[in-house]
């Protein structure tokens, strides 16, 4: 498996990626699909162009079997601004492909990505997971992350999609 940083080129297959995992419906959905209760895409090119402008240090991780593969995966990091000093980063958009989410690339994806980010300092990660999303949240407690008690916000009127029904997150993390 190759992991390597999202080169612009790559940004359009990523955000087809993302928005077919996240808010994909059924052949095309996996299942972290969320759009039982979130409408609209999960991100845009403009978007996470601007995402990665905008955030210090921030990175997008791609998962591919072979240097010039398709895209199979991809996971942002960051370092966390709320956390100054305290060497915690943001992990967050793991994203494998729906059809090839029980070769437990996720687990691989998640566990590279905590590899870099502990390689540039980090000794903490975190994480917001929509709170109806248990399965999700259990498959992340298996790997470690635990829940810290802290609720966030679901952004509405937003750009990551309209609720059905009020969201929050919930925030989990885990030392590396």
């Amino acid at each position: 498996m190759i992991f390597a940083p999202a080169a612009e080129t790559d940004f359009p297959a990523l955000v087809a990626l993302v928005n077919s995992a996240c808010r994909g419906q059924g052949a095309q959905a996996g299942w972290t699909t969320e759009a039982g209760y979130i409408d609209g895409q999960r991100i845009d090119l403009d978007s996470l162009r601007q995402d990665l402008a905008d955030g210090p240090g921030a990175t997008l991780l791609t998962l591919r079997d072979a240097a010039d593969g398709p895209l199979l995966g991809c996971v942002w990091l960051q370092p966390d601004g709320d956390s100054p000093g305290e060497d915690v980063w943001y992990l967050g958009m793991l994203t494998i492909r729906p059809d090839l989410q029980d070769r437990k690339l996720g687990a691989a994806l998640l566990a590279q990505a905590e590899a870099h980010a502990a390689r540039l300092g980090a000794k903490r990660v975190r994480m917001t997971v929509v709170h109806l999303r248990d399965t999700l949240i259990a498959w992340y407690q298996r790997r470690g992350y635990a829940l810290t008690g802290e609720r966030e916000p679901f952004p509405v009127g937003e750009r990551f999609g309209t609720p059905r029904q009020a969201l929050e997150f919930v925030v989990l993390e885990k030392g590396v």
